[in-house]
């Protein structure tokens, strides 16, 4: 469940937030019950639907696209993460915060790797909650202190050796879809270039960043400023 706010007297319309529909894919009742309490006191939260199952999510996400999803990881059918990917795949606009108990590196990492914009675990504060949305909302990473440093041990040191400066336009512009957790096909549709093209740019960019996979150049733009 959820932790009540600090100070449950503070005012719950003070959100710099647009309005924002949201589409809860959890199979916890009680998270269920939770989530749409909490929500339900904010008026620029609109919950547009809550399904229990993975590919019921991908579902409704496609039929009611909403702006935001809030997706658990450990789901009958299809689990968050592959649903996350099929939703972003569709529909690269619509904001996911994994809400989850799940706190293994693979499993964060596999989650930041579909796009989702937070990864938020679940037991935390109200506050922790809204912050995650907020983040997501704006575009934004968010990520929970408890798996925070998982990402940061990920990433290999930077150093001057990363060459970030020495990041062609193209390849900026690449990242910078990569950051936005675009797949190949949708940075190559949207750059005018081939997949394999892409494919180039970014064995580029990890050269330059010194990185493994794409998920590491993405958070070393992030925390480097690059982007």
């Amino acid at each position: 469940m959820l932790m009540a706010p600090k100070d449950a007297s503070s005012p719950r319309d003070n959100l710099d937030l647009p309005r924002l529909r949201i589409l809860i894919v959890e199979d916890d009742p009680l998270m269920q019950l939770g989530l749409e309490q909490v929500l339900a006191t904010y008026p620029q939260f609109d919950i547009v639907e809550q399904v229990e199952d993975g590919l019921l999510g991908v579902q409704a996400a496609l039929r009611l696209k909403p702006d935001l999803v809030i997706m658990d990881i450990g789901l009958p059918g299809l689990d968050g993460i592959a649903a996350a990917q099929q939703i972003k795949e569709v529909l690269p606009e619509v904001r996911v915060v994994m809400l989850t108990s799940h706190t293994r590196q693979t499993e964060v990492l596999a989650a930041l790797g579909t796009g989702a914009e937070a990864y938020c675990i679940k037991g935390g504060s109200v506050e922790r909650l809204l912050a995650s949305i907020t983040a997501a909302a704006e575009g934004a990473i968010y990520l929970d202190p408890q798996i925070a440093q998982l990402v940061v041990d990920k990433l290999k040191p930077l150093t001057p050796k990363a060459n970030i400066g020495e990041l062609s336009e193209r390849e900026m512009a690449v990242l910078r879809l990569i950051v936005e957790g675009k797949s190949n096909a949708q940075i190559a549709a949207e750059l005018y270039l081939s997949p394999n093209t892409i494919k180039t740019h970014i064995r580029g960019i990890m050269n330059k960043l010194l990185v493994d996979d794409r998920v590491q150049a993405a958070v070393v733009a992030l925390r480097s400023g690059l982007l």
